[in-house]
């Protein structure tokens, strides 16, 4: 069964499980939207005409994104003049898959599921990136990897005055014998020049006799 029904201006032939892209449409992902504005109806060979609607039939959908479209651009020149102007427009849309068409009695539904995956998403995944990611600027992905960084240093900071205190305290252990050493010479010096003048005074005691 099919059927053609009237949106936004437009005329558009469904039929249960197709996506429809259509003019924009209140409201949110995943929310039940109801044509009622059907123009004609097919089923086989037999095809039910309104006038101007056909009477008792609706279309169900579910709403999957509201999204921006492709580009248009407006080009505009005036020759020998030096006018030129560009201009760039994207329509908003919204896209729909078409869930079933109710009319006289009979009820044509889809039996598959209805995916909420947005078209941005579709094309970052065959690009191989990360959707979660995109649209984060550079600055915000580089403070969040900031943070973890700063609180590692402060945690190294805590455990330092441990490891000060344990490389002081060899170091002082290391000064005490230093100094007893250096002091033993000085003795030994001291009592070597006091040796020397007794020497010196028996050679002239013999120089004498």
């Amino acid at each position: 069964m099919y059927a053609v029904i009237k949106t936004g201006g437009k005329q558009y032939r469904v039929q249960p499980g197709d996506l429809l892209v259509v003019e924009k449409l209140d409201g949110e992902a995943g929310a039940a939207v109801s044509f009622g504005e059907v123009l004609m109806l097919g089923d086989g060979e037999a095809v039910t005409v309104g006038a101007p609607t056909v009477d008792g039939a609706s279309v169900a959908a579910t709403l999957i994104e509201t999204r921006k479209g492709d580009k248009v651009k407006i080009f505009k020149k005036i020759r020998r003049q030096g006018y030129r102007r560009t201009r760039g427009h994207r329509q908003t849309e919204t896209v729909l898959r078409v869930t079933g068409i109710t009319a006289g009695g009979k009820e044509t539904k889809w039996d598959g599921t209805v995916s909420l995956t947005t078209k941005a998403e579709l094309d970052a995944r065959a690009r191989g990136l990360d959707f979660a990611t995109l649209n984060v600027s550079k600055k915000a992905l580089k403070a969040g990897a900031a943070t973890p960084a700063a609180e590692k240093p402060a945690a190294k900071a805590k455990a330092a005055p441990k490891a000060e205190a344990a490389a002081e305290a060899p170091a002082a252990e290391a000064k005490k014998p230093a100094a007893k050493k250096a002091a033993a010479p000085k003795a030994d010096a001291g009592e070597k020049k006091a040796a020397a003048p007794k020497k010196a005074a028996a050679k002239k005691d013999d120089a004498a006799e």
